[in-house]
Parts: structure tokens; C-alpha cells; sequence
């Protein structure tokens, strides 16, 4: 039998802690949240490896979905410095993973996923491990969730090539939004801050983590 403690506490050491995550209720959180929960049945045994990981196949009108690698999305996490007063969206949420991370550091989640698959199964999983704090939404990612909005952090699940207007809108004065700008090697974490109507963006890390569906630039006039 798999004990997925040991591998819950080796991911912690080896990917997590190793990788400048010092934030303690990040940790904490990871140390004790079931990530082989969010994962299809075939693939629990790799919950814990240093990789994103494939939770949706691709098909002809869908791109394929991942799990973000435990160590991008924890330095992420770290960078949106989320309190526990704070209310927080969690775009590309998928089977929920994240938002169970979130949970532990905010006072109120929303995540938000475009997939039914996503959106049922998650809302289940969250509900099973006592999560009450989290609100799953279905909706286009890029529009966010408005309904519930101003957010003090929006995280973005996956990397993009644009931020929509759309989304800073949903930002409070003072919030944060952080995601992954680029793709692969090009690809860097920003965070973006809210002040006086403004938003600004500083880049933190080099990140490569997998795309993010429906954030793609709009194609440029070429002569």
C-alpha cells in the first residue's frame, strides 16, 4: 500500500522547502493536504512527483489540463503573500488542489474552472475534507468572477499570455494579482498591485508551468 504521508512529507522537503518556500502555513498546509485526492484514480501513485501533472487529455476542441508542480505553485502562493482576512479567486482552479491550498491561508476562496468535469468533482472533494470555506464557480476564466468580486489576490493557474483588463478590475485597492506571463522558458511570475486605480507589475521568478486555456494574445497586424 502507497503511503502517501511519506510521499506527502518528501514532496514537502524535496520540492517545496528546498526551493525558497519559507512561508510556515504554506508548509503546513501542503504537509497535511491530500493532494493524491485531486488526481484521477490511475494517477495517484504520482501525486507527489516534482512535475505538473496531466488531469485532462487533450481533444479537438480542448486543450490538455495539469495540475501545477507542487514547488511553482507554492513559490506562486508565496508571492501573493495571501492573510487570513483576505478574499481570494482562484482562476484555473481544476480538480481543486489549489483552492484547498488557499483555503488554509484566506478567509474565502472562489474558484473558479470552465470544466463541468472540474467544477463537480472538485466541489465534492472540497466538501469531503471539510473545506467550507471555498466557493466553486463555473464560468469563462478569463472574465473571472465579477459576481463576487473586489478580490484582495487573484491567482492565475497556469501561464498566459496576457492578463485581461478584466480581471484587474476585480482587484481591490491594495490586492495582488499573480500569475505566469509566457510560456516555457520565457515564461516569468509577476505580481501585479493595485494602488489608486493602478495596476503595476514587477516580474519575481523565471516559471515554466503549463498553459492556462482561453488567455491567448489576440494576433498582431502583420504587414
Amino acid at each position: 500500500m502507497i503511503d502517501f504521508a511519506e510521499l506527502r512529507r518528501g514532496m514537502v522537503d524535496g520540492q517545496v522547502r528546498a526551493n525558497n518556500v519559507t512561508d510556515h502555513r504554506i508548509v503546513a498546509a501542503m504537509l497535511e493536504i491530500p493532494r493524491e485526492r485531486f488526481v484521477p484514480a490511475p494517477l495517484k501513485s504520482l501525486a507527489y512527483i516534482d512535475d505538473d501533472l496531466k488531469i485532462r487529455e487533450a481533444t479537438a476542441t480542448q486543450r490538455a489540463r495539469y495540475l501545477v508542480e507542487p514547488m511553482a505553485l507554492a513559490r506562486l502562493v508565496q508571492l501573493a503573500d495571501v492573510q487570513n482576512d483576505e478574499h481570494v479567486l482562484d482562476v484555473g482552479s481544476g480538480t481543486g488542489y489549489s483552492a484547498a491550498l488557499l483555503a488554509r491561508l484566506a478567509q474565502q476562496v472562489v474558484a473558479l474552472d470552465d470544466d463541468a468535469g472540474f467544477v463537480a468533482a472538485s466541489s465534492t472533494t472540497l466538501s469531503e475534507l471539510g473545506v467550507d470555506n471555498v466557493a466553486v464557480m463555473q464560468g469563462e476564466l478569463a472574465a473571472g468572477w465579477a459576481k463576487d468580486a473586489p478580490y484582495d489576490v487573484i491567482l492565475l493557474n497556469g501561464s498566459v499570455d496576457r492578463i485581461p483588463q478584466q480581471l484587474f478590475s476585480q482587484l481591490k485597492d491594495g490586492g495582488r494579482l499573480v500569475a505566469v506571463e509566457g510560456h516555457g522558458g520565457a515564461g516569468r511570475a509577476i505580481i501585479a498591485t493595485k494602488a489608486g486605480g493602478v495596476v503595476s507589475e514587477r516580474p519575481a521568478f523565471n516559471a515554466a508551468i503549463p498553459e492556462l486555456p482561453g488567455f491567448a494574445a489576440a494576433p498582431g497586424f502583420v504587414f
